[in-house]
């Protein structure tokens, strides 16, 4: 197990954030910052991805789209008809109305089934927008914002949420919001940067610090987590 027999000082909370950076980046490996879909199947998939799977999500984008096959479409269809096609997803009583919603705000306002207008705004502008659509979090716009635009910011998910709070970076009750805004200020504003930390602590917090009794024995982190020196450590 990488150093565990003493606890690494690091004297602030950025230069710690960056040392678990380059750790994860070692374990996990550097991906490219390259659009994986387009906007606006990026955001409608993150939009069907709360709470559930990357394979469900996947399923239940895929269904839709061949069902009805364009976004005028899947905006007119009779909701019910929808909440089936998305079924996979789970929840899809709650997402349907929501994706519709969405649709229906997005058309009316840019005349088209397009947000690409998007790229020529700052992050917050852009963060502000998207989340003035109906069903759109921080979490969504933040992720639709790095993933497909490159702005300088952090998206956090269940999984960054539960590992940063274990490494010490926020504390336990922190928000959501308050979370996106702390955890940014740590790392350089690069979007390269914010993705490859976001995809790492993503693929930890999935593989490895796990919900309920994570697998501190194969962790890299184990000397510089609060979690494991105050928790598992002293047993």
């Amino acid at each position: 197990m990488p150093k565990e027999a003493e606890s690494t000082v690091i004297p602030t909370l950025d230069a710690k954030a960056w040392e678990v950076y380059q750790r994860l980046l070692a374990t996990y490996g550097e991906r490219p910052l390259v659009p994986r879909r387009s906007p606006m199947h990026e955001l409608i998939s993150t939009m069907l991805s709360h709470r559930t799977t990357q394979k469900n999500e996947d399923t239940a984008f895929r269904q839709m789209w061949d069902r009805f096959g364009s976004w005028e479409a899947i905006r007119d269809a009779p909701v019910a008809d929808l909440a089936e096609a998305i079924a996979p997803s789970n929840f899809p009583e709650a997402k349907a109305p929501r994706i519709q919603d969405t649709l229906a705000r997005i058309i009316d306002e840019r005349g088209e089934a397009s947000i690409d207008f998007i790229a020529a705004l700052d992050a917050a502008a852009g963060l502000r927008w998207l989340m003035a659509l109906p069903g759109v979090g921080i979490k969504t716009a933040s992720l639709v914002l790095l993933f497909c635009f490159s702005k300088p910011i952090m998206p956090v998910d269940t999984h960054l949420h539960r590992v940063s709070g274990r490494l010490g970076f926020i504390g336990p009750k922190t928000s959501a919001e308050a979370a996106h805004r702390d955890l940014l200020v740590l790392l350089p504003p690069e979007p390269p940067v914010l993705f490859n930390f976001h995809v790492a602590m993503l693929r930890h917090g999935q593989t490895l610090c796990i919900w309920g009794t994570p697998r501190c024995a194969k962790c890299p982190l184990t000397d510089i987590c609060d979690y494991y020196q105050v928790v598992v450590k002293p047993k």
